[in-house]
């Protein structure tokens, strides 16, 4: 009898994503996992919103927040790329 491991189905990466939860382009399942975004071949951690397809995304202005208390964001034009960082590995005891 062998015996198999069950294999960690990572979900695919929509082509636009963003973490605000009222937006019709958040999904809540791709944040169970960890996702990078990767901005003209820098790794970004302040990404609101990505778009690979027309090669923007959103990032805060600061701390400035409009009246409703969210950040205000601006759209940055370059190469956009989506990934799911690997889990990290448990350590050995």
């Amino acid at each position: 009898m062998t015996d198999a491991t069950p294999a960690t189905t990572l979900p695919a990466l929509p082509d636009r994503l963003s973490v605000d939860p009222r937006s019709p382009h958040h999904v809540a399942a791709i944040f169970e996992h960890d996702v990078g975004i990767r901005f003209n071949g820098k790794e970004r951690f302040d990404v609101e919103e990505y778009c690979i397809s027309e090669g923007w995304i959103r990032v805060p202005v600061g701390k400035t927040v409009d009246r409703k208390g969210r950040p205000l964001t601006v759209k940055i034009k370059g190469t956009v790329e989506a990934f799911l960082k690997p889990a990290p590995a448990a350590p050995a005891a």
